[in-house]
């Protein structure tokens, strides 16, 4: 048997039948004697040394929450309908109130763009916090440096500056944030499509 999934916002009226059911040990003690098996208010009061009228009180608050089901029923020697109690295949998740794609969209252009002023931040600041190691010379290299000189002489007669590039770190902050984004970005596309959207098509129906 295939596990039915239950979307439940925080508020709505089945999260508050979930919640008054759960609020009794009692009650938590009985779903933890169903575990088992099926079994029936009888079996369930004296497993766990209960008046049967509690039992019934929380098994009622329980089905109402959906928590549990009658699986079967059966007849007692004295000819009378027993019901047989056992968990439902369900997979209950408490998720935030239903969005759309468009909201989804918004929070994380907004997420993107703090990452891009942050990074803008982290470029001007962490050359006057932290500075870059300087890369001593190597005799090898002092022709190709003197070459390089030179033309960097000549960029500046011509009113150009030599490009030194970004630095890396600025450029691993700006990369390493926007993965993190992305990452809960397809997470959050994930969830509408897989729930909010089939808690949506609930809710109008």
């Amino acid at each position: 048997m295939s596990e039915e999934v239950v979307v439940l916002e925080p508020g709505d009226e089945q999260a508050k039948k979930i919640a008054k059911a759960m609020a009794s040990q009692t009650a938590n003690d009985i779903l933890g004697s169903l575990k088992d098996g099926p079994k029936s208010a009888t079996e369930i009061a004296a497993a766990l040394s209960i008046p049967i009228t509690t039992l019934k009180y929380h098994v009622e608050n329980l089905a109402e929450a959906g928590l549990i089901e009658i699986v079967k029923t059966k007849w007692s020697s004295k000819g009378r309908e027993v019901k047989i109690y056992g968990l439902t295949e369900r997979l209950l998740i408490v998720a935030p109130q239903v969005k759309d794609i468009k909201s989804v969209l918004l929070k994380f252009m907004s997420l993107f763009g703090f990452v891009v002023l942050a990074t803008l931040v982290v470029a001007v600041l962490l050359p006057l916090l932290a500075p870059a190691p300087e890369i001593p010379d190597q005799a090898p290299r002092m022709m190709a440096a003197y070459d390089g000189a030179s033309t960097a002489a000549e960029g500046v007669d011509n009113g150009m500056m030599p490009d030194s590039g970004p630095d890396p770190r600025v450029v691993a902050f700006f990369f390493g944030g926007t993965a993190v984004i992305l990452l809960l970005l397809l997470y959050e596309v994930y969830l509408y499509f897989s729930y909010y959207r089939k808690r949506k098509r609930k809710t109008l129906d």
